[in-house]
């Protein structure tokens, strides 16, 4: 293999309190914690508007925060995000598509519980978005657009700096405080010395995309791999490939697969008499799985209703009524690197529980501990998770099972 031998000098053009890396759902929340504890925080995103698979990846189904029993489970930012998402109207004016009225108004657990209705939305990718970023700017958050990691600096077991690429070329982070990982793909852990796994079963096609027809409104079509059951959802995978999501190349040839795939479905609607046109495709891959934490606590799906000491908050699984899950504060934490925290999809679990903790009202969760966490200490062996806890529940979060009505 040919090598291109180079010296490199990167400059230092920014310093912060709290780096967060990602600007999906989970660095969102960890953006807004941070900073509304008065940290200075700087929040990358690789691409061009905030979200990620929420927004660009058009994943805009905000899955339950209750346990389907009809007690809520996720407070705090968590909640916070969920209104956000439709502060300007819902999706469609289809009363599916919006909050269920037993969630906006005084009702009994059993009440909850025997209608049926989860708590959760579908949103505007678009709106979301806007909304978001707005509220970030407001704190004083500094968003830097067309950003990613692609080093660390670290010594002592601590991150002292990150580097970016960008347009501009390479530039430095000075990090005062914590750095927050909320990329999706553990990708500041794997720069860093702290350990990671991946998911074992690769991630299969989706190729989800907004379309209009002769039906007024604009639609969503969950297209190959899904999230919830559908009725109209391929018999088989799109394509035979799985991916693990962290080579550059597969996911290349990974958004090809999706683009080739919408294609084919639009025309062969079309053929079948359909007026469709597509009027939005995803931005970015749509992957759920990828790499991890390899952290303090890895949590598995056998330990729903488990009680904690260091919980941060709870989850439930969207998939099923019933599971309720308290997150340890040893998920987000890596014992090699002091000021290293994961949020979202990256948090340190078994693969039968990534599933669970993968998706939207799981990584606000985890995005606001983080976020919390981060702008509390740069050490966080010296963090009282007891003080970490006093701060979330002031702030709305339920830690623990019995504090469930």
């Amino acid at each position: 293999m040919n090598k291109i031998i180079e010296k490199i000098e990167t400059p230092v053009n920014y310093e912060c309190d709290v780096l967060v890396a990602g600007g999906g759902i989970a660095g969102i929340a960890a953006a807004m914690a941070a900073a509304r504890e008065g940290a200075r925080v700087i929040l990358l995103e690789r691409s061009f508007v905030l979200g990620g698979l929420a927004t660009s990846g058009l994943v805009t189904i905000y899955l339950p925060l209750c346990d389907g029993m009809g007690r809520q489970v996720s407070f705090g930012i968590a909640e916070e995000l969920l209104k956000l998402s439709i502060e300007h109207g819902w999706e469609t004016d289809i009363p599916k598509h919006a909050i269920p009225d037993i969630w906006l108004s005084e009702h009994t657990v059993a009440e909850r519980a025997e209608s049926g209705k989860r708590y959760d939305v579908q949103f505007n990718p678009h709106l979301f978005a806007f909304s978001a970023e707005r509220v970030l700017r407001e704190l004083g958050v500094k968003i830097l657009f067309g950003r990613y990691a692609v080093a660390v600096s670290e010594r002592e077991s601590r991150i002292e700096s990150v580097v970016i690429e960008s347009k501009s070329g390479r530039e430095g982070i000075a990090v005062k405080g914590c750095v927050v990982d909320a990329t999706g793909d553990a990708d500041i852990c794997a720069f860093s010395s702290a350990k990671t796994a991946i998911y074992s079963n690769g991630n299969t096609l989706a190729a989800w995309y907004y379309f209009t027809n002769n039906e007024a409104g604009h639609h969503l079509k969950m297209y190959g791999f899904t999230d919830v059951s559908l009725k109209d959802a391929p018999e088989k995978a799109l394509t035979k490939s799985k991916y693990t999501g962290i080579d550059a190349t597969e996911i290349s040839d990974m958004m090809g697969e999706s683009h080739a795939a919408i294609e084919k479905d639009i025309l062969a609607r079309r053929e079948n008499g359909e007026t469709v046109t597509p009027s939005c495709i995803a931005t970015i891959p749509q992957l759920r799985m990828t790499r991890r934490l390899d952290g303090q606590y890895t949590l598995d799906y056998s330990e729903m209703h488990k009680r904690f000491e260091d919980s941060v908050g709870m989850v439930s699984d969207w998939r099923k009524r019933g599971p309720v899950f308290e997150i340890p504060f040893g998920t987000l934490r890596s014992d090699e690197v002091k000021n290293l925290l994961v949020a979202g999809r990256c948090i340190s679990v078994t693969d039968d529980m990534w599933d669970v903790t993968r998706v939207i009202p799981d990584c606000a969760v985890t995005g606001e501990a983080a976020g919390t966490a981060a702008a509390m200490t740069s050490d966080l062996s010296t963090l009282s998770v007891s003080e970490l806890q006093k701060k979330l529940k002031s702030n709305g979060v339920k830690i623990h099972l019995d504090e469930l009505a």
